[in-house]
């Protein structure tokens, strides 16, 4: 037995004579300023959860045809989201949206970029599992198939035990996603260069990045009430948090018929209430890394950062011709925080200076969040 293995079954027969599980006195590793993720009391973390979470966002296994895995629409080095407008499923189906950066996930308020209903990460892995309008793992009908594969691999056969020592048998859906969430809740993002300068290295960035930050956080661009506080977004939510923050907006990014519609099949939360004001409402993902995660908006439909600050000086998208032609500036339910800027040269580069402060390299290029599959084990 390896010096690791002997290890964990130490630590496993500590933790069972004290009556308790390895889940309880998780050491958070926060940046400066984070406060303490929320986790549900069902799913407590732990180290073991947490590596056998590594261990499945990375494996095929979970897709039904075994070609994709959580990590083939969530790459680390762009701050796991895919660089496509639209992910591709296992099968080929496209998905309506992007892959949303997983960067602070633990902190989301709502999951996805529309549903008001997903809060939690361990009922959000759900969708891609099995969901199939569209197909994305494709594993609907074949959970026993899944079960029996992971039993199959003899690292899991330590990984699920040590995870789930309470359990008769650990191998569950349940428990994958439970280890997938407390995974996920473990990718923080908070070690930028901004970060750096906010906790008092003031040569941590220059003129410009300190010029944008200040056009950032004023009133005439109002960027930071929709990617705001330490996340860089608005939907946030955390321990000793006591309000619901859920929050969607329209950027006024389409009006394809001149009163405020946005194109069929991506409508944002309206496909949920079915309430008119909530016509292309999406929430507003966070700006951390925001460098490595283009195209850009819900659809994937902006290509680059110069292309969206135009949008957002320009209070919205004029769209001349084509299908989803129309004038979002004037969209009806477009926010009231979109009202456009004066985007000079200057600014512009400022702006872009200061976004480019907000990539956290220490994130990007993490081992400890990278593939597990691709390292010996003991």
């Amino acid at each position: 037995m390896s010096r690791r293995r002997a290890l964990w079954s130490m630590l496993l027969v500590a933790f069972a004579a004290a009556g308790c599980q390895p889940d309880e006195g998780y050491e958070w590793r926060l940046p400066f300023g984070f406060p303490e993720p929320r986790v549900p009391s069902d799913n407590p973390m732990s180290e073991a959860k947490v590596e056998l979470g590594r261990h499945l966002f990375y494996d095929p296994r979970l897709s039904g045809n075994e070609t994709q895995s959580c990590a083939s629409c969530h790459v680390q080095e762009l701050a796991f989201t895919d660089g496509l407008p639209v992910s591709v499923g296992s099968t080929g189906d496209h998905t309506p949206r992007g892959a949303m950066s997983l960067a602070n996930v633990g902190y989301a308020a709502t999951l996805t970029w529309a549903s008001p209903v997903l809060r939690h990460l361990e009922d959000q892995a759900l969708v891609p599992m099995f969901g199939e309008e569209p197909v994305e793992l494709g594993l609907s009908g074949r959970e026993e198939e899944l079960i029996e594969r992971l039993r199959a691999e003899p690292r899991y056969q330590e990984l699920f035990p040590a995870a789930f020592p309470r359990d008769d048998d650990p191998f569950t859906v349940g428990n994958i996603v439970r280890a997938l969430g407390a995974w996920q809740r473990t990718l923080l993002s908070g070690r930028s260069a901004y970060d750096r300068f906010v906790a008092g290295d003031a040569d941590a960035i220059g003129e410009s990045a300190r010029r944008g930050a200040a056009i950032f956080f004023g009133e005439d661009a109002d960027c930071f009430h929709c990617h705001g506080g330490f996340a860089f977004a608005s939907a946030v939510d955390h321990v000793g948090n006591v309000f619901d923050q859920a929050t969607f907006a329209n950027n006024g990014l389409y009006d394809v018929d001149g009163r405020g519609a946005y194109p069929p099949g991506n409508q944002g939360l309206y496909e949920f209430t079915g309430e008119l004001e909530d016509m292309g409402k999406f929430k507003p993902p966070t700006l951390r890394n925001i460098t490595v995660t283009a195209p850009y908006m819900h659809d994937g439909s902006v290509a680059t950062l110069d292309e969206v600050l135009a949008i957002y000086a320009a209070g919205g998208r004029n769209i001349l011709d084509g299908p989803n032609a129309g004038d979002g500036r004037t969209n009806p339910h477009k926010s009231l925080l979109v009202n456009g800027f004066e985007l000079t040269d200057q600014v512009r580069a400022d702006l872009l200076a200061f976004l480019e402060s907000l990539r956290d390299e220490e994130f990007l290029t993490n081992p400890a969040f990278g593939d597990p599959w691709i390292e010996p084990w003991p």
